[in-house]
């Protein structure tokens, strides 16, 4: 395994009196020696108007097993090709899986607060699958029924289950497959 840093951040415009070439921002996903210092450099001797544009930018870990990264603090969009692998990837962490569709009232209020439970839970893996046409397959297997379907897996099979925007029985039984 290997630790990789992935950079989460909106571009901007660098100001006129900001000097450093484009060249040395930081990357999508680097290495832990030579652009995260420079990426810190680059907050750290910016002006704090520059600075202030800069605090979106924001550092998470990953562990990386097989090719596939596993990504806590965030919501990772997969698909039938990049569930599994992802999945296997996080050997003992919890993950959970949200199964959404575009068109689904309920799925889109929900999703802030899953965005927030990623964020507060970095011992969790979070993922959404969109049930579309493309997906169907994964998400026949997977048994879904009705959207949003939240599938708690760990050790890579289904433990819980919670059908339906029912955030506080998501959280529940999240906490308890992540206590057993």
């Amino acid at each position: 395994m290997a630790l990789q840093i992935h950079h989460v951040c909106r571009p901007i415009s660098p100001p006129p009196s900001l000097t450093i070439s484009p060249s040395s921002w930081p990357t999508k996903q680097s290495n832990i020696v030579g652009e995260v210092r420079r990426s810190f450099n680059l907050v750290k001797t910016t002006s704090s108007k520059t600075a202030n544009k800069l605090r979106n930018l924001t550092v998470r870990s990953s562990l990386e097993a097989s090719g596939t990264a596993v990504v806590v603090g965030v919501v990772t969009e997969v698909d039938k090709d990049t569930f599994w692998p992802i999945v296997n990837a996080a050997g003992d962490k919890t993950v959970v899986l949200d199964m959404y569709t575009q068109w689904c009232g309920p799925c889109k209020i929900i999703a802030p607060r899953f965005q927030e439970l990623a964020e507060k839970n970095l011992d969790v893996v979070f993922l959404k699958l969109d049930c579309n046409q493309e997906n169907k397959p994964l998400a026949k297997e997977l048994g879904i029924k009705v959207v949003p379907t939240f599938k708690i897996l760990k050790h890579g099979k289904i433990v819980k289950e919670v059908t339906g925007a029912k955030f506080d029985n998501l959280v529940a039984a999240m906490e308890e497959v992540r206590s057993s």
